[in-house]
């Protein structure tokens, strides 16, 4: 008997967030002399094709970011379990490995490594967090079995793709970078980034 067949992986970036705490845009804000979501989206798009950036439309006036291809979000105040279930609906059978465009500290080494530990017999695959020992839900690939019973949490009433993960099948493994998921949120995080990453808006 032959193995099952593995789901092709494709990309998805998490961008459609309100960021009311960083008060601007956090996809727009730039570390390596362009707008996060581009440097996201050309990170995950070495290893993975195609990559898709949800968003809700019309949220960008910038040309270069609205020339990336996008999936529009159809369900409002969900937070990043809409995007993750908008992708399923573009593609159920492939898995996505999804990313928020939040995180400057991600790189290349910690992605190949996500892919490189994927059990794709498991719900998903992801991190631990270095502090809590949780699921990392914002740097995770999902398979599709995992579509349907996302589908039943949001109808529970259930929108955090962490306690999902912690209650489905999900393989975990340690992050090799510690610090490669720090996410960005506030003004004065954006500030450190900047001054530790060496750039300017």
């Amino acid at each position: 008997m032959s193995a099952p067949e593995v789901p092709p992986l494709q990309g998805l970036i998490l961008a459609g967030g309100r960021s009311r705490r960083m008060q601007q845009d956090k996809a727009l804000l730039r570390y390596a002399g362009q707008p996060q979501v581009l440097v996201a989206y050309e990170r995950v798009s070495a290893l993975v094709s195609p990559v898709f950036v949800s968003c809700r439309k019309g949220q960008w006036e910038d040309a270069n970011v609205n020339a990336l291809p996008q999936l529009h979000d159809t369900l409002d105040d969900v937070g990043p379990l809409g995007g993750i279930l908008r992708a399923f609906e573009q593609q159920p059978d492939a898995a996505w490995l999804v990313v928020a465009c939040d995180l400057p500290y991600l790189t290349q080494t910690t992605l190949t490594a996500l892919i490189a530990s994927r059990d794709p017999a498991r719900n998903a695959t992801a991190f631990r967090a270095p502090d809590s020992g949780l699921p990392e839900p914002v740097c995770a690939i999902y398979e599709p079995a995992i579509a349907p019973l996302l589908e039943q949490y949001l109808s529970e009433g259930i929108r955090c793709p962490r306690k999902i993960l912690l209650s489905e099948d999900t393989a975990l493994f340690d992050l090799p970078d510690p610090e490669a998921l720090i996410n960005v949120n506030h003004p004065h995080e954006f500030e450190e980034a900047r001054a530790h990453l060496g750039d300017t808006l």
